[in-house]
């Protein structure tokens, strides 16, 4: 854990990542097909919510159903948008997933069973309450959690495919919207002393499962 210079935008629980690589290269290193196009997707050290963002799935190419499920680097808004949103922007900023709760929310269940993507990155920010600034007011200390041997993360994530109702009514899809959403799980080790939660890391011989 290090100490950084961040101030937080919201009170949530991996808000905001680092990721230092783009699409190209990660599908060089994972053998995947790269699929995230003219998508605005940089390397950044502050990921925000509703960035578009890389993630990693398992599945056919667009629109060849039949086709042998393959691993694939796509883009997606971070915060997932359930398929019933009726304007995009409007709804919660589902940012994290509670892992516990997965199957019982209706904002995730629908996404379980077969929406599932790994998200790349290099590590993410915590902040832990702090004293008193010197108008009294309360202070965060900002943290960068990632791993001290330098390796990229891959953390559990669910994703949705949405699209406006005009577009659902004339049968038009061209307008589709990816977002997903981090799983998260009860923090283990040195890092509960910074936050109670942290992002589901997924090792590669889980990836498949």
């Amino acid at each position: 854990m290090q100490g950084g210079r961040w101030r937080a935008s919201m009170d949530l629980m991996c808000g905001r990542y680092a990721v230092t690589t783009d699409p190209a290269k990660l599908a060089a290193e994972i053998d995947a097909i790269n699929e995230v196009g003219d998508a605005d997707v940089r390397e950044s050290y502050n990921v925000a919510p509703t960035t578009t963002v890389m993630t990693v799935v398992q599945r056919h190419a667009h629109g060849s159903p039949d086709d042998v499920a393959a691993r694939r680097v796509r883009a997606m808004r971070w915060g997932l948008v359930p398929s019933w949103t009726k304007e995009l922007g409007k709804g919660p900023l589902l940012l994290n997933a509670r892992a516990e709760t997965l199957a019982e929310k209706p904002a995730f269940r629908q996404s379980l069973p077969g929406k599932r993507c790994l998200i790349p990155m290099d590590g993410w920010y915590e902040w832990k309450p702090g004293p008193p600034g010197p108008k009294g007011k309360p202070t965060k200390i900002p943290f960068y959690m990632s791993p001290t041997d330098g390796t990229r993360l891959f953390m559990g994530g669910l994703w949705a495919a949405w699209r406006p109702a005009e577009a659902r009514a004339a049968g038009d899809d061209s307008q589709w919207v990816s977002s997903t959403t981090i799983i998260t799980t009860d923090a283990v080790g040195k890092l509960q002393d910074v936050h109670h939660r942290m992002p589901l890391i997924m090792p590669y011989e889980y990836w498949d499962a």
